[in-house]
């Protein structure tokens, strides 16, 4: 195998191991009906977190050092626009949707003694963080149709 089809398959199985726990988990979240269950979720949401901060870094470095082989550098419209939407996407997921799931897992854990009814509060705090993941879903959605169609 090549350099290049090294590095694409490289930068291809990074972007799934982006993709994947951001569709992924919030399924298997929505599906936990005790506070037992949804401490197992969330745990295992907490241990996955590492799989696109490992894949963000990889897909960063393939993607230069494909840039680079290919001398295409930054002027492709496409490319720009999918490394913005990227960056808008780490943002949404490490700056919003992470902090005030550490904030739920937290409230989650202090109520684990009350019994294994899901506190009301966490609820509430799911349904402001439902919005964002949505979003971040669809900017992913975009950067890997702009991936495949290359539309400019």
């Amino acid at each position: 195998m090549s350099l290049f089809g090294l590095l694409l398959v490289l930068h291809i199985l990074a972007s799934i191991a982006i993709i994947g726990p951001a569709f992924v988990l919030p399924i298997i979240r929505s599906s936990a009906r005790t506070v037992g269950q949804l401490h197992f979720t969330l745990g295992v949401a907490t241990k996955l977190a590492i799989m696109p901060k490992i894949g963000g870094a990889v897909l960063i470095l393939t993607g230069i050092w494909l840039m680079i082989i290919t001398k295409m550098g930054l002027s492709q419209l496409w490319l720009n626009v999918s490394i913005l939407l990227s960056l808008l996407m780490v943002v949404m997921i490490d700056g919003w949707i992470e902090p005030r799931m550490k904030k739920i897992i937290k409230i989650l854990s202090e109520s684990q003694e009350q019994g294994n009814d899901i506190p009301a509060e966490f609820g509430l705090l799911i349904k402001k963080i439902v919005p964002i993941e949505t979003a971040a879903q669809l900017l992913m959605i975009a950067i890997l149709v702009l991936m495949v169609v290359k539309p400019f």
